[in-house]
């Protein structure tokens, strides 16, 4: 870790809080005097992904957390809840405990998870990650959605 002023590593933690599965602290420099924040989480083990074309590539929080973010676009959401839903798909794929994924179940979680926190953002998902080509299909979701409630 290094101040983000004057790149010294002399530095010391003033406060430290546990923000659910996240620890805040608040950090000084002690050559310069700058204060600031920073964000530890504990990196899990995650499953590799197999993608629908046979690729493989490690699990990337920030690929789901913009098809989060996009599907809740102008959508009472809150980042808060996005970031529930990240730690919540997160813990299910570590507990899990397997070596790899197909994309589609990781889709399959975020559906379901979108399908509690708002309708409208779950519709939109589905719409891009079911790759829907007419109204019949959308017709067919909201229809699946409304018998589910």
């Amino acid at each position: 870790m290094r101040c983000g002023r004057c790149n010294s590593k002399n530095l010391s933690v003033i406060d430290s809080r546990a923000e659910g599965e996240n620890i805040r602290r608040r950090r000084e420099c002690n050559e310069c005097g700058f204060r600031f924040s920073t964000l530890e989480r504990v990196e899990l083990s995650l499953p590799m992904v197999i993608k629908k074309d046979g690729r493989r590539e490690p699990f990337v929080r920030e690929k789901v957390q913009a098809g989060l973010v996009r599907a809740c676009e102008k959508r009472p959401v809150s980042m808060e809840e996005i970031t529930k839903v990240l730690e919540s798909i997160e813990f299910k794929l570590h507990e899990m405990g397997i070596k790899e994924i197909q994309s589609r179940d990781i889709g399959e979680f975020v559906m379901d998870a979108l399908k509690e926190l708002d309708h409208v953002a779950y519709v939109r998902f589905a719409s891009v990650y079911r790759e829907f080509s007419d109204i019949n299909q959308f017709a067919e979701a909201l229809k699946l959605l409304k018998s589910s409630r």
